[in-house]
């Protein structure tokens, strides 16, 4: 489910950042505000018109419509590959957003998500997955050996980048496997820059891919962008990022250091490993 959607947000993510631009798209105005009581009296909406508000987003499947958490805005349930989750129209019908809204009083979430689908038991043979091409974060003697596939382009792939770099730094018995696997679709550029960092081999070209600076054209010729890519398809992984620890076990998705030493900790005690 996460892997779904990281790649939702990943997809609207310019959409967000344009409406963000313009000071009422998150705002709810007066005409939200002034309902006294039961908003859905004064402002009402079917499920076929948030349809059609929504149609030029293919990627969304409207299941359901009702009155939002807060004043000024409906919530609307869709479907998107596979995966339920909310977004929130405004009242103008011209903005929505995404995301936990969160109860400050209560100090709690009072988005209706739905409840987490169980973890998928199928694991990964690692065997089967070739790591020449591979940047390597931490060292290579290190017996606890995690694969990550990234998109140089990816926020969350540049999220984890810094928590994998601190991982190494607490723990020198834990090294990472970069494979660069980019999300052309939605991050057109990643192809070349991920293609420009497999031919150097360079750690300092991924950090600073993953820091925002400019990087060099590739300086070779190379499939294996592709092998990259169509592995990653054999493999079922869809979304980036994608964690694959020691004993097969994937992790998609952004986590915390603490968090991913705990996992793979855990991972290593199903193999047997030992630091």
């Amino acid at each position: 489910m996460k892997t779904a959607i990281t790649q939702f947000k990943a997809i609207i993510l310019s959409f967000v950042i344009m409406l963000s631009l313009n000071p009422v798209a998150y705002a709810f105005d007066k005409m939200g505000e002034g309902c006294s009581t039961d908003c859905n009296q004064c402002h009402k909406i079917k499920l076929e018109e948030a349809a059609n508000i929504l149609k030029n987003f293919t990627e969304l499947k409207v299941l359901s419509v009702s009155e939002g958490p807060v004043r000024g805005m409906w919530e609307v349930q869709v479907e998107t590959q596979g995966s339920r989750l909310p977004i929130y129209l405004h009242y103008s019908r011209k903005y929505f957003f995404t995301g936990n809204i969160i109860d400050i009083e209560n100090k709690k979430v009072v988005s209706n998500l739905p409840e987490p689908a169980p973890a998928s038991r199928e694991k990964i043979d690692v065997s089967n997955i070739p790591l020449d091409d591979a940047i390597i974060i931490g060292k290579p003697s290190s017996v606890n050996k995690v694969i990550v596939f990234d998109d140089p382009d990816c926020p969350f792939c540049r999220k984890l980048h810094a928590e994998l770099k601190e991982v190494v730094s607490k723990r020198d018995d834990i090294v990472f496997y970069i494979k660069l696997f980019p999300l052309v679709e939605l991050h057109p550029k990643s192809y070349d820059k991920s293609k420009a960092i497999v031919c150097s081999k360079s750690f300092k070209l991924l950090d600073d891919a993953f820091s925002g600076k400019d990087i060099p054209p590739p300086s070779c010729e190379t499939k294996q962008i592709d092998k990259n890519i169509e592995l990653a398809s054999k493999l079922g992984i869809t979304g980036t990022p994608t964690l694959i620890l020691t004993n097969g076990e994937v992790i998609p998705g952004y986590a915390k250091a603490d968090a991913l030493i705990n996992m793979i900790d855990s991972a290593k005690q199903g193999t047997g490993s030992k630091k």
